[in-house]
This record gives structure tokens, C-alpha cells and sequence, in this order.
């Protein structure tokens, strides 16, 4: 992997990832741009023991433009994007970060404090009208090497507690730009959401390696190889949900060796092709990597990622009503069994290659 960074216009980062024998990259970033914006405020909840932060500034993030104006495109002689050239795969610091070390004095009260951590955009892919499911095998790997990287460098940065690589798809999820791109969260606190694993792993140091051997042994598995198994969970909360488990327990996604690296690119892109051909349309959804906190669990906690699907049928979407929004008691309507048999029945099997 050959790794090129540049600043922005505006001084943010922005770093090209290649393979070997790729071409130069476009470092110039021609435009005038005002400087970013200051951090987010974090705000405490004390009934929930939660962080929540605040992002006013995100509300001028750029929605849904066309097609030729759309800023993950690479920069032409008639628009200039956020990135300047064509590229392979590239990371840069949003210009509408959740999280930034861009801090202030700001108010320094009890519960309040600057959301001082990293928010990166990753694009897969320069084509436009590509997803990650149309990249080749080799691809897949490069983004995983640049995934292990930006968890290996956020991981370093005062402040970050956690780092969290993700995907929306799908204007149903709420996606603001339909270019196939990800994120990079580099929290100045441990999620909820991972909190609680920890709780669990604090009463069962075990749990996880549970868990993989019963659902290996279940009717869940839809794929899997020498190095991981893909299944639906037993309680999963989503209509279509699938986590993908290595079959050693490591912290992160820089602890994965070579051979793992290898064998998640072909299992993935086979399970995220199962997802489209499930109703024949492109299914939106959200893809996450759960690795252990910066400073925690680091002998308990499994890599995994998790991928799910708002879609509960051809014409119906699962939205978040009051029993999840408001309880967080999901109700799910389709049986993780039935959800398997359909995601293993919608292509032939897996073959590992």
C-alpha cells in the first residue's frame, strides 16, 4: 500500500492510499475556502450516563447535489471537489466534523466539554455510480489495509477512547451523498453501544467466544471460510443482519494478519451481493466495525463488523418507532432463521474465492 497525504485548501488532511503501481496523485487543492469549523460541544446526560454531542455547524453540510457537483468525485476543470484528483481510495478530515482537535476555551462546566477527537470521509472509489459491492477482491483488501491504518493513527491521537470505521447506504438510511464513502469516527468517549458489551464482558470474559461457537453450530451461518464466519445473530434486532466474526479473538483491525486480510475481502463482497440480489434492488444499509477501545478490553473484547438492513420486504422499510426509539426494546419481524435460509438461498453458495 503507498500512501500519499496533502492538506486541503483549508488545512485539513487528506491522504491518497495506492496500490504499488498506480499513478501519482493530484495534490494542489485550488480552491478558497473559509476555515473549518471550531469542535462540537459534548453534553452529558446523567440519567442515561451518556455523552451526546452537539454539531450546529452540521447542518450546512452539502445534501443530495447532482451528480456532476458532487464532492467525492474527483476535481475536473469544471468543478472542484473536496478531492483533487482521480485516486484509488482516499481518507480527508470532514469539513463538517462531528469530532475535531480544532478546539476552543468554549464553556467549561460540569458535564459540558469540547468534542475534541477526528471525523474522517473515506471514499472507496472515485466511480460515481459504483458501491462497495462492485469493487474487486483487491480493492476490498486495500480498503481494509486503510481502515487498519486510520485505526492505527486515530488510536495515537490525544483524547481518542475509540475508533469506529462505518458505511451508510441507501437514501432510506439518510445518506446526504450518494458517492460510495464511508467514515471514520475517532470518539473522545467509549460509545454506548460498546459500554455495554464491556459490561458484559466484565460479567463473562468468555462471551464472545461463546457466541461464535453457537452460531457456528446454528442454522444462522449465510457464509464462511477458514478465518471468519458470517451469521445472523439469534436476537437479531434488524430484519437482515449479519455479523462477521473472526475465528481468533484480537482487539482491532490492525491485529488481523495477512491471511485474515485476505480471506475477508471475498466472504464480505460475497454477503454484500447477497443483500442486493435478496429483493433485486440495491438494499440500504449500515456496515460498522466494533473493535476494542483505545485503553479497554483489549484481552476480552472480538474485532467484528456488524452489517444490517433497514429493508424487512420488497416494499417495506423497519423504521425506529417509539417501543426502539424511545424504550430501545426492538421488535423485529422477521425470524433470524428465515433470514439466513433467504440471504443463503439468494446466490449459490460460497466458495471462498
Amino acid at each position: 500500500m503507498r500512501r500519499t497525504s496533502t492538506r486541503l485548501a483549508d488545512g485539513r488532511e487528506l491522504i491518497y492510499f495506492d496500490l504499488p503501481d498506480d499513478p501519482p496523485r493530484e495534490l494542489e487543492d485550488a480552491r478558497e475556502l473559509p476555515a473549518p469549523p471550531p469542535a462540537s460541544e459534548l453534553r452529558f446526560d446523567e440519567l442515561r450516563g451518556e455523552w451526546v454531542a452537539v454539531a450546529a455547524h452540521r447542518q450546512e453540510r452539502t445534501f443530495q447535489p447532482p451528480g456532476d457537483r458532487c464532492p467525492l468525485c474527483p476535481s475536473t476543470p469544471d468543478f472542484l471537489s473536496e478531492i483533487p484528483g482521480p485516486y484509488r481510495v482516499v481518507t480527508f478530515e470532514n469539513r463538517f466534523p462531528s469530532f475535531s482537535d480544532r478546539t476552543s476555551e468554549g464553556r467549561t462546566m460540569p458535564g459540558i466539554r469540547p468534542g475534541e477527537g477526528r471525523a474522517e470521509v473515506m471514499c472507496f472509489t472515485s466511480d460515481h455510480e459504483e458501491s462497495f459491492a462492485d469493487l474487486s477482491v483487491r480493492d476490498v483488501r486495500l480498503v481494509l489495509d486503510v481502515w487498519a491504518d486510520r485505526t492505527e493513527a486515530m488510536s495515537a491521537l490525544p483524547g481518542v477512547e475509540h475508533v469506529f470505521p462505518f458505511e451508510n447506504r441507501g437514501e432510506e438510511i439518510g445518506v446526504t451523498l450518494s458517492h460510495p464513502h464511508g467514515q471514520i469516527y475517532g470518539y473522545p468517549f467509549v460509545p454506548p453501544h460498546v459500554r455495554r458489551i464491556l459490561d458484559s464482558l466484565e460479567r463473562d470474559p468468555g462471551a464472545f467466544a461463546f457466541r461464535l461457537t453457537r452460531e457456528q453450530a446454528a442454522e444462522r451461518v449465510v457464509a464462511a471460510d477458514e478465518h471468519w464466519t458470517a451469521f445472523v445473530p439469534r436476537a437479531a434486532r434488524w430484519p437482515f443482519e449479519v455479523h462477521f466474526y473472526p475465528h481468533r479473538q484480537l482487539p482491532d483491525l490492525p491485529s488481523l494478519t495477512e491471511e485474515e486480510r485476505d480471506a475477508f475481502a471475498p466472504l464480505y463482497l460475497d454477503v454484500l451481493r447477497r443483500f442486493d440480489a435478496l429483493f433485486d434492488l440495491p438494499l440500504p444499509y449500515m456496515a460498522g466495525w466494533f473493535q476494542a477501545p483505545v485503553r479497554q478490553a483489549r484481552d476480552t473484547f472480538r474485532l467484528h463488523l456488524q452489517l444490517f438492513s433497514i429493508r424487512r420486504a420488497s416494499s417495506k422499510l423497519k423504521y425506529l418507532a417509539a417501543s426502539e426509539s424511545a424504550m430501545g426494546a426492538f421488535i423485529n419481524d422477521v425470524r433470524p432463521e428465515d433470514a439466513a435460509q433467504l440471504l443463503r438461498d439468494a446466490l449459490p453458495p460460497f466458495t471462498g474465492s
